[in-house]
């Protein structure tokens, strides 16, 4: 294995490197026995090919890397679907000019060799299944959607694990919940969003989502096919931003990560920055001066207990206390409030039940307008 690296004001538009550069890397190549070679950029239809005519070997670029791995890692129907639609689009424009590698025959004016017909067929094909996918993950989105409302319904607030790709965030969900999610020390062990119930130390429930990890210029392929399911990040009430502390280029990882909430609008979301495998580094858990950050170990139960109480902290900071005298008969009301308020006080009587409560205020907003009809503050 061998590492190259190249210092260039402008991009080669033909090579990306030089083309000097490029003949080195082969001797190199030539000298290493290497079966691949990975360029760490995407690279235009005209750069593989160029590249593919001088090297003795299968070259990729990053793009095509990372969606190999995400092939190997799509366990779930929807997740296979989302990696072939990334690939398929992928590979649309880099069929254009192969034609010309293949034999042209019949010399007449408007005629077509076999390298055209076969380019047009393979086109056709690849647009094709393109549009099947978008379909079959259209239906695939309008279940969460169902999914979604039904949670809504149930007024339970949702949390969010976002983070870069490998930072611990299913094994937090595991140590936060008690699952069982695969988790593993590699790139994109995730790509499906599962939701667990998180209980609190209060009592309280909340929805915890595990969500594929982010990496620096994720291939906007990736973005498109993988929008719906990380548009899970968009309706969520908190975010917990797990963060490898240990990690060399942890600070260039959080910009990362910061870059595609912005892209997906997630941006103005209240976030928990969540410091993991502290104990790897010289940060000391439970020292924390910013109120909006803590540092952990995932593998430490005093860590996790901590975690679960600055969870519960961030969302029910500003709260405010209320007393509701709500008709008998609506039980649906008087369901809500027992789901989404602190009960400090009841009472019932013939025709009402009396509640004092305490609750948070975007929890307090999120209540039916009829039910606050009945309650003062």
């Amino acid at each position: 294995m061998a590492k190259v690296i190249q210092f260039r004001d402008q991009i080669d538009p033909s090579w990306l490197i030089g083309r000097g550069k490029a003949e080195e890397i082969v001797q190199l190549a030539e000298e290493k026995a290497a079966d691949l070679v990975i360029f760490d950029q995407e690279l235009s239809p005209a750069q593989v090919r160029n590249l593919e005519r001088l090297f003795p070997c299968k070259v990729i670029d990053r793009t095509q890397l990372i969606l190999d791995i995400f092939a190997q890692r799509a366990r779930t129907r929807e997740g296979r679907l989302q990696v072939e639609l990334a690939q398929l689009e992928y590979m649309l424009p880099r069929l254009a000019g192969r034609g010309k590698e293949l034999s042209r025959l019949g010399g007449g004016i408007g005629t077509r060799g076999p390298g055209e017909k076969k380019l047009e067929t393979d086109r056709r094909h690849i647009q094709r299944q393109i549009r099947v996918l978008k379909r079959e993950l259209e239906e695939v989105k309008k279940h969460r959607q169902l999914h979604h409302q039904r949670r809504k319904k149930m007024d339970l607030i949702q949390v969010a694990l976002v983070g870069y790709t490998n930072a611990g965030k299913s094994t937090l969900l595991n140590r936060l919940t008690g699952s069982e999610v695969y988790a593993e020390n590699q790139l994109f062990a995730t790509l499906d969003p599962t939701t667990r119930l998180l209980q609190l130390p209060s009592g309280k429930k909340v929805l915890l989502t595990d969500t594929v990890g982010f990496i620096r210029n994720l291939p906007h392929q990736l973005v498109a096919a993988f929008r719906s399911t990380l548009e899970q990040v968009t309706v969520a009430d908190l975010l917990l931003h797990v963060v490898d502390a240990s990690h060399p280029e942890a600070g260039e990882q959080m910009e990362a990560v910061e870059k595609v909430l912005k892209e997906l609008g997630a941006a103005h979301l209240p976030i928990l920055t969540v410091y993991n495998k502290a104990d790897r580094t010289d940060l000391t858990p439970g020292r924390e001066t910013d109120e909006t950050s803590i540092h952990i170990s995932a593998f430490d139960d005093q860590d996790i207990l901590r975690l679960k109480e600055k969870i519960e902290q961030v969302i029910f900071h500003e709260q405010i206390e209320g007393r509701a005298e709500i008709p008998v008969e609506r039980g649906e009301w008087i369901s809500a409030l027992y789901r989404s308020a602190e009960i400090l006080s009841s009472k019932v009587t013939e025709l009402s039940i009396q509640i004092e409560f305490r609750l948070p205020l975007h929890e307090f907003e999120r209540l039916s307008p009829e039910l606050k009809r009945y309650i003062r503050t």
